[in-house]
C-alpha cells in the first residue's frame, strides 16, 4: 500500500508519458527514482528529465538513473547505484517496452531478440535485483507492465505478443512463489492496458477498443496499488471480454475479431502498410 510519509519507487521504463504520469500520479512526499532504458533518442532522455523536474515541483526527492533495460550487468550495477544513493526500492515498475510490427517474416532477428531482452528478460532481472531487500521485509510491491497482447492475439504482432503472454506468466508465478514463501507482505499488480497513445505503436485504431490516454492508465494502475488488485485491465470490461472468449467457438471468435478491425502501421513484406 501506497500509504506511509515516504517511500522509494523504482521504474523501468522507455515511455516517458506514462512515465511521467506515474510518477507526477503519486504521493508528492515520497522518494522517486528512476532507472530508464538508455535510448538513442534524445527528446526522449530530456522527457524523463523535465519528468524529475516536475516531480521535484512538487517537493519530491527525484534520482534519474539511466540503464539499458535489455543488458543484465547493467541493471545490476545501476541497482547497486540506487542502493548505495537512495536506499532500499519499496515499489518497483516493470514498465520498459520494445515493439516492432512487422509480419514475422519482415521481422528482423535482432528485433525479435531485443523484444524479449526488454519485455521480459528485464523483469527477471530487475526484479532478481530488487527482491531481497523487499524479502527480508517482507514488504514492497511489484508491478509487471503486461498488455491485454498477453491474453490475446493481434496479427503482425507475434514477437510483442509472446512477450507479453511471458510477462503475465511472469507475474503470475513470481505471485504464486511468493504466497508459497509465506511472503504475504510482497504485493504484486499486473497492469494489461490496450493501445495506450505514447506513440509506441504509430496510427493504432479499433472499432471496439479505445486509445487510452496515459492518465486513465495511470490512474487505474494507482488505483490497483492502492487497492493490492493482481490483474488490473484497461478499460476493465477487457476482462469480461477475454472471459467470455474462452467459451466461444474458434469461428465466434474469429468474427469478433474482424469486427473488432485493428489497425496499426506494421512492416508488412519489407513495407509500411496500415495493417
Amino acid at each position: 500500500m501506497v500509504t506511509s510519509s515516504k517511500r522509494t519507487y523504482a521504474s523501468m521504463s522507455n515511455l516517458p508519458g506514462l512515465l511521467q504520469s506515474v510518477f507526477l500520479t503519486l504521493p508528492q512526499t515520497t522518494v522517486n527514482t528512476y532507472l530508464r532504458q538508455r535510448l538513442l533518442n534524445t527528446h526522449r532522455q530530456h522527457g524523463v528529465e523535465e519528468t524529475a523536474a516536475e516531480c521535484r515541483k512538487l517537493g519530491a526527492t527525484t534520482h534519474v538513473f539511466v540503464v539499458d533495460c535489455s543488458n543484465r550487468e547493467e541493471i545490476y550495477s545501476s541497482v547497486n547505484q540506487v542502493k548505495k544513493e537512495v536506499g532500499d526500492v519499496t515499489i518497483v515498475v516493470n514498465n520498459a517496452g520494445a515493439i516492432y510490427p512487422a509480419d514475422l517474416l519482415s521481422t528482423k532477428d535482432e528485433e525479435i531478440t531485443k523484444t524479449f531482452e526488454v519485455n521480459i528478460l528485464g523483469h527477471f532481472w530487475i526484479t532478481k535485483a530488487l527482491l531481497p531487500s523487499m524479502i527480508r521485509r517482507n514488504h514492497g510491491h511489484i508491478v509487471t507492465v503486461a498488455s491485454v497482447c498477453g491474453h490475446g492475439v493481434i496479427p503482425y504482432l507475434i514477437p510483442y505478443c509472446s512477450s507479453k503472454f511471458a510477462a503475465v506468466g511472469f507475474h503470475r508465478a513470481l505471485t504464486s512463489e511468493l504466497e508459497a514463501l509465506g511472503k504475504t507482505g510482497i504485493k504484486t499488480s499486473c497492469l494489461c492496458p490496450v493501445f495506450v497513445n505514447t506513440g509506441f505503436t504509430k496510427n493504432p485504431s479499433t472499432r471496439i477498443w479505445p486509445v487510452l490516454e496515459t492518465d486513465k492508465v495511470v490512474r487505474s494502475l494507482i488505483d490497483g496499488i492502492l487497492t493490492d488488485k493482481k490483474m488490473i485491465f484497461v478499460p476493465s470490461y477487457i476482462n469480461i471480454s477475454l472471459t467470455i472468449e474462452r467459451f466461444l467457438p474458434e469461428r465466434a471468435v474469429a468474427a469478433i475479431n474482424h469486427v473488432q478491425d485493428i489497425h496499426f502501421e506494421a512492416v508488412i513484406g519489407h513495407k509500411i502498410k496500415m495493417k
